[in-house]
């Protein structure tokens, strides 16, 4: 649910769209909760005839919320977020096909980062620190339908043989099921790493979710084996480390 003040701002923006052009432009929305940095982006935009920002949210599930209302040709959208993260809404939104081009945004660049990101369904995968001009070109590039890694640009088939190449490169090429890897956690997974991350065992894990002890460490084995890494401590460090789960997010009970 949208807070009063999210809810008054699309709706006054909507209408500021409406009154200023009739003209097709290609309109986003905004997701991060650092207020600073979401306003250097409308900054970016807001010279920008072709473009216009409809919206803008502090979290996953406002990105949802915001994606299904709205019907925005891209959202830009953080992978560190409270709650629901990028990864995770990027997921959800295209296993309901959603149409909008989803641009990733990143402070933690990696190779495995992008593989993750591109796996789960994201239309491009940029660093925070991405030059103004230079993300501009990749929202119009996003919304003809193309993906946009780094400075490459792919069309369907080219982006499935890069993922491809990316993964092999990554796991080996005698591994049976490569896609098994590099996949974005399920909700349930997320969950249970999230109390990984606060110290909890699988007993412990088990009962705050009401679900049984061996439930869980199948989990486990599944997270375990989608990271690519040998134990508990890992698994918390990678999903820390890459804003799967914030460090405030540990305390929450």
């Amino acid at each position: 649910m949208l807070s009063p003040n999210i809810a008054e701002k699309v709706i006054f923006l909507m209408l500021d769209d409406q009154s200023q052009s009739t003209q097709k432009r290609i309109t986003l929305v905004i997701v991060d909760d650092h207020p600073v940095f979401r306003q250097g982006l409308r900054n970016i935009f807001v010279a920008e005839d072709d473009m216009h920002v409809v919206a803008e949210g502090l979290s996953g599930e406002q990105a949802i919320h915001l994606v299904h209302t709205l019907q925005p040709d891209v959202l830009l959208l953080d992978i560190n977020l409270p709650g629901i993260n990028g990864l995770q809404v990027t997921s959800r939104l295209k296993a309901e096909h959603v149409a909008t081009a989803i641009i990733l945004l990143t402070a933690y660049d990696d190779t495995e980062q992008i593989l993750h990101a591109m796996r789960s369904g994201g239309a491009a995968y940029c660093p925070k620190d991405i030059e103004p001009e230079v993300l501009l070109d990749v929202v119009r590039k996003v919304n003809k339908g193309y993906y946009v890694v780094g400075k490459q640009v792919f069309d369907e088939e080219g982006l499935k043989a890069w993922l491809n190449a990316g993964v092999e490169a990554a796991t080996g090429p005698y591994m049976i099921d490569p896609n098994e890897h590099f996949m974005p956690l399920s909700p349930r997974e997320m969950e249970i790493l999230r109390f990984v991350t606060q110290g909890k065992s699988n007993k412990e894990i088990a009962q705050s979710l009401g679900i049984s002890h061996q439930t869980v460490k199948n989990h486990m084995t599944a997270i375990l084996k989608k990271l690519d890494v040998r134990d508990r401590t890992q698994a918390a460090v990678y999903a820390l480390r890459r804003g799967w789960v914030r460090a405030k997010d540990r305390k929450r009970e």
